[in-house]
């Protein structure tokens, strides 16, 4: 079984372990959003991660999926996602292979996060917006799904202990709800 065959396995087979995230940070009601996992199709897969700009409103600096809100002009989840990352980065809707919708991911700060996995071509020519990306990176994604990469780290966050997943890869560190999901989607392939 080649591992795109593994994943979209995964995504589509009965799952019964737990999800962890964010939902019992006291949210009441989160806004629909998606991410694009965007896997590159090498005999070594990577998956792209964005670095977002220190001057954002929200989540500056940090490690993300390329992604956002649902729009109103969106069918749904993977039109979503596909719309983010050609705004974050120029990667065209038809360069992707949609392997499936991994597990929700509710998060702390309010959003119903839905995250697509999908094939993209090897080194496509990828133009970072510098109103949303800093910069890109790609990390292999065998280090990504290693149970052992992901550190359980807690933390007080608005007056209350938070537990989440810290990955630290070269200099990039990836946490947090982007963290989450990878572990989320580690566990469903284990």
């Amino acid at each position: 079984m080649t591992w795109i065959e593994r994943i979209s396995a995964a995504l589509t087979s009965d799952w019964s372990a737990a999800v962890e995230d964010e939902r019992d940070f006291g949210v009441k009601e989160h806004r629909a959003a998606a991410v694009l996992i965007p896997i590159t199709n090498r005999p070594r897969p990577g998956v792209i991660l964005t670095q977002r700009p220190d001057w954002l409103r929200s989540h500056a600096g940090q490690v993300a999926f390329p992604g956002g809100k649902i729009d109103d002009g969106d069918s749904g989840a993977i039109s979503a996602a596909l719309r983010e990352a050609h705004e974050e980065l120029s990667i065209d809707p038809s360069d992707v292979t949609i392997l499936g919708v991994a597990d929700t991911y509710f998060s702390g700060s309010g959003y119903r996060i839905e995250p697509v996995v999908g094939v993209i071509p090897p080194d496509l020519n990828l133009i970072p917006n510098p109103d949303e990306v800093e910069d890109w990176f790609e990390v292999p994604l065998s280090f990504l799904l290693d149970p052992a990469s992901a550190v359980k780290k807690t933390a007080e966050w608005n007056g209350r202990q938070r537990t989440y997943y810290d990955m630290q890869w070269g200099e990039r560190r990836i946490w947090g709800v982007t963290a989450g999901i990878i572990a989320n989607l580690a566990r469903r392939l284990s």
